[in-house]
């Protein structure tokens, strides 16, 4: 077996060595690469898709009612008198056609929960679907906000009572969203270098990398969760954050890459340490892989006054390259107190910063700070999401609201489980179901492994060896398959991170057999010492 050092890339964000691991699996001709490092979703929902065609056809109509006298090609903005009986003539036309009854359902559905009257939604979509406007409110259109708002309730709070009203920005893919709010909680002095940041530790890998860079110089606090426990925290790790130096606390629940919620108990006791020890705490959980678990409850909804909700549309829809993002807020929170408690001298600086956007420039919301800094406060006027993605937003939520009998969640969830099973099935070894397991992802705890298939003192020659690593790079080489460092997410032990999300069945078999394959040629280099 070749000898060759990768050592130099240990440094690398996971996302960049992701790269390297590819030109290393794409080297040979003779055999095709599977790529399980990222987690783009290779499974995406169709009736929503389809709604956004036909209610695309609808809207060209409708701007082809202007200017018919001119040439072909011409047509102007949609008038909003006699539209709503327009748009019922043309669900008659149509009924045949896919899309139409969802459509249906989902004027019905807009009318009788939320009260959204026909005229007003028919009119918002279809000005979004054109995009012949600029998003107004820049935040979130009108219409969007409320039926986001409803399906973010019913995903987020589960059985919960919801806790006062909440306002949503819509962003262009949770990454925007990560990168708008530590953008404006540097530039409204709610945070300086210094500060510490206490993240979920294993986490989704930028989560790692933006505190520390230049423009924050804000030291990390790991809060480590605990595989043995099944990735939850202890209380030993909740007490850090105590620490009055730690102003921000991130979370992905579930967790990434782990794949797992946090429990009933232990989401009760994250909530009582911050809602007894640390009032004033900022809190970002980042629940985009919330809609695969069971009866999930987000952190949003047992510390409403703390927290920012990030929520990203990509992976349920399969919906990655549409950049559907939110951060949502509520009224009541601790943001709002942090900048009215701020120094004078800060207060007057951040006054110039929003001042050419009203003359009571302390009166401006947190969450629409984040809205003017995500377009550099001068541009304020064209920020927001594009209006067609908040359209085609619009339409994932009321899937998400009309799936009653969770037929569409509950085959996204099989999915990816009967993926795990087959994986684990084909390393070799016998799947494990805890049961707040998600599963999106597996971290394969390499030194588990080798001690699942030969033993604890081979476990143990692996670790001391330092085979972790080098253990992606020969997978690549001599099969072909790209998975993930663990350590870069900050995961303690040798591992690799899986996306169950991206291929199919029959080549995680191919995975599984490939990784137990490379396992068995470090256990025959383990005989070959001992011998």
């Amino acid at each position: 077996m070749a000898k060759l050092d990768y050592s130099g890339f240990e440094e690398l964000s996971p996302f960049e060595l992701k790269d390297k691991l590819i030109e290393i699996a794409t080297s040979s001709a003779q055999r095709m690469m599977l790529n399980a490092g990222r987690g783009n979703p290779n499974f995406l929902a169709t009736e929503p898709r389809h709604a956004f065609l036909r209610l695309g056809d609808f809207a060209l109509e409708e701007a082809e009612r202007s200017y018919s006298y001119l040439d072909s090609g011409f047509g102007g903005l949609p008038e909003h008198d006699g539209q709503l009986l327009r748009f019922e003539n043309f669900l008659l036309r149509q009924e045949k056609r896919e899309g139409i009854d969802f459509l249906k359902a989902a004027f019905s559905y807009a009318k009788d929960h939320l009260g959204i009257h026909r005229h007003d939604l028919i009119f918002e979509l279809v000005q979004g679907f054109l995009g012949c406007n600029y998003p107004v409110p820049p935040r979130m259109l009108t219409c969007a906000e409320r039926i986001v708002g409803d399906y973010l309730g019913k995903e987020m709070f589960g059985a919960e009572p919801r806790k006062g009203p909440y306002s949503i920005f819509a962003t262009e893919g949770g990454t925007a969203a990560m990168t708008y709010i530590f953008q404006t909680l540097k530039a409204n002095g709610m945070v300086k270098p210094g500060d510490k940041v206490a993240l979920g530790t294993p986490i989704f890998s930028p989560y790692l990398e933006i505190p520390p860079l230049p423009d924050y110089g804000m030291p990390i606090v790991d809060i480590r969760m605990n595989e043995d426990t099944d990735w939850q925290f202890s209380d030993e790790e909740l007490s850090k954050l105590e620490d009055p130096s730690v102003k921000v606390f991130c979370i992905v629940n579930p967790s990434n890459p782990p794949s797992v919620k946090l429990s009933d108990e232990c989401l009760a006791r994250v909530a009582a340490a911050i809602n007894e020890k640390r009032p004033d705490l900022f809190v970002v959980t980042d629940d985009v892989y919330g809609t695969f678990a069971d009866d999930f409850l987000s952190l949003f909804a047992k510390c409403p006054r703390n927290t920012l909700c990030v929520y990203s549309f990509s992976k349920y829809f399969g919906a990655t390259g549409w950049r559907l993002g939110v951060i949502a807020l509520h009224d009541d929170n601790v943001f709002e107190k942090a900048l009215a408690e701020l120094p004078e001298t800060t207060k007057a600086e951040v006054d110039k910063r929003y001042s050419s956007l009203t003359t009571e420039p302390r009166a401006i919301k947190f969450i629409d700070r984040l809205v003017a800094d995500s377009r550099a406060v001068a541009l304020n006027h064209t920020a927001g999401a594009s209006t067609p993605q908040q359209v085609q937003m619009t339409l994932f939520a009321l899937a998400g609201l009309l799936d009653r009998d969770n037929r569409y969640k509950n085959s996204a969830k099989s999915l990816i489980r009967k993926r795990f099973d087959t994986l684990e099935l084909n390393m070799g070894v016998k799947p494990k179901h805890e049961v707040n397991d998600v599963n999106y992802y597996t971290l394969i705890n390499l030194q588990h492994l080798s001690g699942r298939l030969y033993g604890e003192e081979f476990a143990n020659w692996f670790v001391d060896q330092k085979k972790g690593y080098d253990f992606l790079f020969r997978l690549a080489e001599e099969t072909s398959v790209v998975l993930l460092p663990g350590k870069g997410f900050e995961v303690v032990d040798a591992s690799a991170r899986v996306s169950l999300a991206n291929l199919t069945e029959a080549e995680y078999a191919k995975i599984g057999a490939f990784a137990r394959q490379v396992i068995t040629e470090y256990h025959a280099e383990y005989e070959q010492g001992q011998s």
